[in-house]
């Protein structure tokens, strides 16, 4: 059921995206300056694209900028887990290699011992 709703969803939003591609067919140009700085520096950089791959693109570009901007906020949780596995290791190996149990939870040792004196 809730591929189906997946499908669905999904299906409606490419819809919606044909839908304003199609609305947005016209031609802008798109400048790398405004024209006076272009003429200025001698950059006069122009392109002419259909409006609904700048509004797609300028969504694209601003998801891709969220992920980055998310990732490198979250680096600092992800340095600490790293820490804490490295260190829950090390002390996995430092009782494995004194050869000594963790001690057991004291409820569990006195059911236990019915069935060990029987």
């Amino acid at each position: 059921m809730m591929r189906f709703l997946r499908y669905v969803f999904l299906g409606i939003i490419g819809i919606l995206l044909i839908t304003v591609a199609l609305a947005n067919r016209q031609i802008v140009t798109l400048r790398l300056l405004p024209d006076d700085l272009a003429a200025l520096l001698g950059l006069a950089q122009s392109l002419e694209v259909p409006l609904f791959a700048v509004i797609f693109g300028a969504i694209a570009i601003g998801v891709l900028i969220g992920f980055v901007w998310e990732w490198l906020r979250e680096h600092k949780h992800r340095a600490t887990a790293t820490a804490k596995t490295r260190e829950v290791t090390r002390l996995e190996r430092e009782v494995a290699r004194s050869g000594t149990a963790p001690p057991r939870d004291e409820v569990l040792a006195l059911l236990d011992a019915p069935a060990k004196a029987g």
